[in-house]
């Protein structure tokens, strides 16, 4: 009886210890969404840039499952935001440029010259679609954003569509005082002068965490980095001017684009601490996450809303061997980071070369966290988690619609993707061109009259897919002068690339200043 009665005190100790793992493995996972703005597929050391250096995001890009071929759902910042938040295509839901921009007439205002005017679009998120975190919180979740969220001001907000608490997301689109303090950010308060916005918006999602670590939640971090107007400390910039330098400058930094000059190397110091900046404050929040225990149960994305800006805005960085950046058709400008770390599915080291899209965040992340998808809307994206497990997906097409002209320089277009081929289809001459990008990454060969049966299938389907959706379409300008847009662009010629290239040089100068005490940066540092 006595060994009886001392296995069962054994049996007892184990069994609150037995039920509190049951308890935390029933849990719902966590979720850290972290969205980076005008981010480059090439800018990180995982992707293979020699001069960024990003080793929170590399150590991320192994820790997780890497997507090889993911894309934004358009090649600006806004559409691809709604995109993420719906689950739905920008020529869906209706945003298909950055909120802002001009269109229709009022284009005209710019000076361009352009054949088309560009369609009109819907300025704010429709508040009739459930969003990623207005669906989680049906399912239990805390929601938190932080940073920028550019879909729509007052009464279109983070707080309007599923968002618990909000630091530092309105209408703007940039940084409104830069990346260090005073933010000028009427929903992020001032509390150092001089504060790196980066770091901030970490230090705001790690104390979220830290005061939601009992209970399931969503910390989207979204940040304004690496967006326009780029800043870094002088302590950055002398870093890699002094890495650029030492590695040989290149005797010019750009080449000549359809309408603008496009920059062909990474060797922007200012820009490279930028982005340092960022990849350190994300560091801080994985950090927060392992301390607290919660990295094994927490989901964590990483991606970019467009691809890097290779031309126009800062002219910050090369895409190369990607063709364009931000604002273009090309490869440059949509395809984009795309990590998804789930750590119970065993996805560290593992890759995908499934082309994937923003538009499936929605479905995958749901599915991860047993929420269900919203059936009052129509979601055109699909869940990852079979390809996250290991499994087959079957081959479908990806679409991208974009009727406007973009400040970077791209031209109105629609996309299709299906397997190993692009058709790009452009609306100012009507012309389509097909491209093998898994043999021709660069598009540099078209091929759309050698093979004209995969180039009439493919626009059959683009056709198709954009008459379900109910696309707009750019019009062409009665009032289009061809010998005014012919001396715009030879002035771009003989003057703002010469100009570029010499503002290449006075930012890898020894003795560069930027004259304002370094954007306020050193306030903080003296």
């Amino acid at each position: 009886m006595n060994r009886i009665a001392g296995l069962a005190c054994i049996v007892m100790l184990f069994v609150p210890i037995a039920c509190k793992r049951n308890v935390v493995e029933k849990r719902k996972p966590n979720i850290l969404f972290i969205l980076a703005d005008d981010f480059g597929n090439h800018d990180m050391g995982c992707a293979g840039s020699t001069y960024y250096e990003t080793p929170n995001l590399d150590k991320l890009s192994t820790d997780g499952m890497r997507f090889t071929q993911g894309y934004a759902a358009c090649q600006v910042c806004s559409p691809s935001r709604g995109s993420i938040m719906s689950g739905q295509y920008p020529a869906r839901h209706g945003i298909t440029d950055w909120i802002g921009a001009a269109s229709g007439v009022q284009w005209r205002k710019h000076n361009r010259h352009n054949k088309l005017l560009p369609a009109e679009y819907v300025h704010q998120l429709n508040s009739e679609l459930t969003t990623l975190p207005e669906a989680l919180k049906m399912g239990g979740y805390v929601t938190f954003f932080a940073g920028k969220w550019h879909l729509g001001g007052e009464g279109s907000m983070p707080e309007d569509h599923g968002f618990d608490i909000n630091k530092g997301g309105w209408e703007k689109g940039s940084p409104a005082g830069g990346y260090f303090s005073p933010f000028k950010n009427p929903y992020l308060e001032d509390r150092i002068e001089g504060e790196n916005l980066s770091m901030r918006l970490a230090l705001e999602t790690s104390d979220f965490i830290k005061a939601h670590k009992d209970t399931a939640f969503l910390a989207y971090l979204s940040f304004y980095a690496v967006h326009g107007p780029i800043q870094t400390t002088q302590e950055k910039w002398k870093k890699y001017r002094d890495k650029a330098v030492n590695a040989g400058l290149a005797e010019t930094g750009y080449d000549m684009a359809h309408f603008l000059p496009i920059r062909k190397v990474q060797d922007n110091p200012v820009y490279a601490g930028l982005i340092e900046h960022m990849d350190e404050a994300i560091g801080v929040v994985m950090k927060t996450l392992q301390e607290l225990g919660l990295d094994e149960n927490t989901i964590v994305v990483f991606t970019s809303d467009n691809g890097g800006v290779a031309s126009g805005d800062a002219f910050s960085t090369s895409n190369l061997p990607l063709r364009g950046g931000k604002g273009y058709q090309w490869e440059g400008g949509i395809r984009e980071p795309y990590f998804i770390k789930v750590p119970w599915l065993n996805t560290a080291g593992r890759e995908s070369d499934v082309p994937v899209s923003g538009i499936d965040f929605l479905p995958t992340l749901l599915e991860l966290t047993a929420v269900d998808v919203p059936t009052t809307q129509h979601v055109d994206g699909v869940s990852l988690v079979p390809l996250l497990e290991g499994k087959a997906m079957k081959e479908r097409p990806l679409f991208w619609h974009y009727p406007h002209y973009g400040n970077q320089g791209g031209q109105p277009s629609s996309i299709v993707r299906l397997g190993e081929w692009k058709l790009i289809h452009f609306w100012e001459d009507g012309r389509d061109e097909l491209y093998n990008v898994v043999k021709d990454i660069a598009e540099t060969t078209d091929l759309a009259q050698s093979n004209e049966t995969k180039a009439k299938e493919l626009r059959i389907m683009l056709d198709h897919w954009l008459k379900g959706v109910g696309a707009k379409i750019p019009q062409p300008d009665p009032e289009y002068d061809e010998l005014k847009a012919m001396k715009r662009h030879n002035e771009t010629v003989a003057k703002r690339w010469p100009a570029l290239e010499a503002e290449r040089l006075k930012l890898l100068s020894e003795d560069f200043d930027p004259e304002n005490n370094w954007w306020g940066s050193k306030v903080t540092r003296d």
